[in-house]
């Protein structure tokens, strides 16, 4: 298997370390305070949309209305199984008959590094990220409809989730489509390395080389775990409403107008 050197890394998130291990990308040693970055990423309507959320009564309960009927939990993990599959497609891992996925062979590889280039990665990457948005959002927006329905704090974060959404995704988007830049260089080098490997004369008595095509194999897998470590950032919001509805019971409504309101304004 072609080997590439890395580096040590300091902590930070999986994703900027598994970017880091796998580039020349450097994260900061001192990342910059929350409050400092919502400042920067933040316009004025923003904030004024987000301090009209938090100031707002929440909405009344809508006669009728129940949670929906799938636990929030399970949804979660049914989504993130989805996806998770999803990018094990798009890393170029082939489908089995009945859906299973499956390594490719030998053959398979070598013929598809033969032909490998990166454009075509670059855009699967687009893909993927574009089916996580997608199952995400609505994930997210049925999750509020959730909280909506409960007590009045959490109607409010239902609210404020709303805002910070909007606010937030062109700027996760963009920050986002900067990955697939880091990750040809990678291709780059791996592609290189065994070229070069293959290339070179061989000495007497060393280790046989890997068969040819193996770099691709081994950017599928890093591929593959770069976009599972994105996933997992692009689920925190998720994974923070549904800690929300934890802690109120579901038969609990939101409180008719004039009721007491638990959060503080």
């Amino acid at each position: 298997m072609v080997q590439v050197p890395r580096r040590p890394v300091i902590s930070a998130p999986t994703l900027i370390r598994s970017l880091a291990r796998l580039s020349t990308f450097a994260p900061p040693e001192a990342a910059p305070s929350l409050s400092d970055r919502m400042s920067q990423w933040l316009g004025w309507t923003d904030a004024i949309a987000l301090s009209s959320a938090l100031k707002s009564a929440p909405p009344a309960a809508t006669p009728g209305a129940h949670a929906a009927a799938h636990d929030p939990a399970s949804e979660l993990a049914r989504v993130r199984a989805a996806l998770a599959a999803a990018i094990a497609r798009d890393c170029g891992l082939a489908a089995a008959p009945g859906g299973q996925i499956r390594a490719l062979s030998a053959a398979e590889r070598q013929r598809a590094a033969s032909f490998a280039e990166f454009p075509a990665y670059r855009q699967r990457y687009a893909t993927s990220q574009q089916t996580m948005d997608t199952a995400i959002s609505a994930l997210r927006t049925r999750l509020r409809a959730q909280l909506a329905r409960r007590v009045p704090h959490t109607a409010r974060l239902a609210s404020v989730d709303a805002v910070m959404e909007r606010v937030m995704a062109g700027r996760e988007r963009t920050l986002l489509a900067g990955v697939p830049n880091l990750l040809e260089g990678h291709f780059v080098r791996l592609r290189d390395t065994e070229q070069a490997a293959m290339a070179a004369p061989r000495v007497p008595g060393a280790p046989p080389l890997a068969p040819a095509g193996t770099w691709l194999d081994t950017f599928h897998r890093d591929m593959q775990s770069i976009l599972l470590a994105e996933l997992d950032i692009r689920l925190e919001p998720i994974e923070g409403l549904i800690a929300a509805l934890a802690s109120v019971p579901p038969g609990e409504n939101v409180s008719e107008p004039g009721q007491h309101d638990p959060l503080p304004r």
